[in-house]
């Protein structure tokens, strides 16, 4: 997409300038976006941005520009602009490039470039449509969406790499609408992946339909929630995001870099209980928050944040390594061209253990099984947060024994953590977006069910 020529020279003045270190992410971006309001198409949208973003190193300090120009001296004038009250003697020499493609771990077929499907996305939204309002009169309103991304990147630096990759995402879903009259619930359903819109051939447009109307019903029909200390057993698949939240972005070199994180120091302590796992991995096949490298052209990995409860690695970028001293995970991640890298997540999760989901709810005398977990807000360095349950159920001696709805978990991510006494065996995981200092990224968030000995509920009974 650049010039190897341009880009060489381009680096070259940013080093002659006295920088320690330069590069270069171009991006090539495709979007395709579809939504329908029951039985209709509400919109069809799709478009196409280009960039290239200039990051510049002066020891400690990150300096970042972005043009959509492509021409040498622009992007030399940028670079200079930067660096005006910085520059310096000359201290490094450019390396020449040594272009290198990492395998495709995420092949792809039906892709942006070569066919947007939008036929055959609209027929799966209007199926879904269709089976979610015959599950009930009481299903009002359906809300669908497919989005479809195609990013092609390209990177340079200053030690001599350059590298490329290509990028696929879709995600699907449908959200139902209840009313009885007087209150109003919701429930949905979404799948998503590194993929093209192969995803079709895995999704089942009468499941999604009848799974996002049963859980607005479920809701529906649900009681005011009680409040307190008490037992929760949270659900699979989405009920990572309080991992997620309130811990993995304690674990990124982002804030343990400004020892804004409460595990900035520390690393091979006991940080949860014994039963728990956690990994990031960006290398599983196809899954949403995947990637071949990373955005400052690192070949992603696997890796283990905690094992046996014990802390065992960061997820850390260049300049997080550079602060810190802890080596690269490939975790170096950005929205687009106009964002730095930062460390970020990719697919982050609890393991799975060995306990049964009857038994967690066996060992309860009073609690909540929040069995589908949404969306809350987390305070930045201590990992306090508030997240809501978008599907739960009271628990007494026991036994199920109706469903709630308000209810909200209170705690924070440290605390959390050493409360897990169980981790169930059925495994799953979920798409979501992560935002931070680097944009709003592809991440996906997982667990098996587990159970939480003591935290805060929060309810309107």
């Amino acid at each position: 997409m650049l010039n190897p020529a341009t880009a060489q020279s381009v680096i070259d003045h940013a080093l002659s300038l006295g920088a320690d270190f330069a590069e270069l992410f171009v991006e090539k971006h495709l979007t395709s976006s579809l939504n329908t309001i029951s039985e209709k198409v509400k919109s069809v949208d799709s478009g196409i941005d280009f960039g290239i973003g200039l990051r510049i190193v002066f020891g400690g300090k990150v300096l970042y520009g972005y043009t959509n120009q492509t021409d040498a001296g622009g992007l030399k004038r940028i670079a200079s602009n930067l660096a005006a009250r910085d520059k310096r003697n000359r201290l490094n020499q450019a390396v020449a490039f040594d272009f290198s493609v990492m395998k495709d771990r995420h092949p792809s077929s039906i892709v942006l470039s070569k066919d947007a499907a939008i036929d055959s996305k609209v027929e799966y939204l209007l199926k879904a449509d269709a089976v979610a309002r015959s599950v009930s009169d009481s299903i009002t309103q359906t809300r669908g969406y497919c989005t479809q991304r195609e990013q092609a990147i390209e990177i340079f630096n200053s030690e001599g790499l350059h590298t490329s990759d290509t990028r696929n995402y879709i995600r699907a879903g449908l959200t139902s609408i209840a009313s009885d009259g007087t209150e109003q619930a919701t429930g949905g359903w979404n799948d998503g992946g590194l993929l093209g819109w192969e995803l079709n051939n895995s999704m089942d447009a009468q499941f999604t339909g009848e799974e996002a109307s049963r859980q607005a019903l479920v809701n529906l029909g649900a009681k005011p929630c009680p409040s307190g200390r008490m037992p929760v057993v949270i659900g699979n698949g989405f009920g990572g995001v309080i991992f997620h939240e309130a811990c993995g972005h304690l674990l990124e070199t982002t804030s343990v870099a400004k020892k804004a994180s409460v595990f900035h120091d520390q690393m091979g302590e006991m940080i949860a209980s014994s039963v728990v796992n956690a990994v990031d991995d960006g290398l599983m096949s196809n899954e949403w928050g995947s990637i071949n490298i990373d955005d400052e052209g690192m070949p992603t990995q696997r890796t283990q944040l905690i094992k046996d409860g014990k802390l065992t690695n960061f997820l850390v970028d260049r300049i997080g390594s550079e602060k810190t001293g802890y080596p690269r995970s490939g975790s170096g991640r950005r929205q687009s061209y106009r964002f730095a890298p930062a460390s970020r997540m990719r697919n982050t999760f609890i393991e799975a253990g060995d306990s049964d989901m009857d038994d967690m709810i066996a060992s309860i005398d009073k609690g909540i099984y929040a069995s589908h977990m949404g969306g809350g807000s987390v305070q930045p360095g201590t990992g306090e947060f508030n997240f809501a349950v978008t599907e739960g159920y009271y628990v007494e001696n026991g036994k199920i024994q109706y469903p709630v709805k308000a209810a909200t978990l209170i705690s924070t991510g440290p605390a959390v953590l050493k409360e897990i006494s169980m981790v169930g065996k059925d495994f799953a995981l979920a798409c979501g977006m992560c935002g931070s200092v680097s944009g709003s990224i592809p991440t996906t968030v997982g667990q098996p069910a587990l159970k939480v000995d003591d935290i805060l509920v929060g309810g309107n009974a």
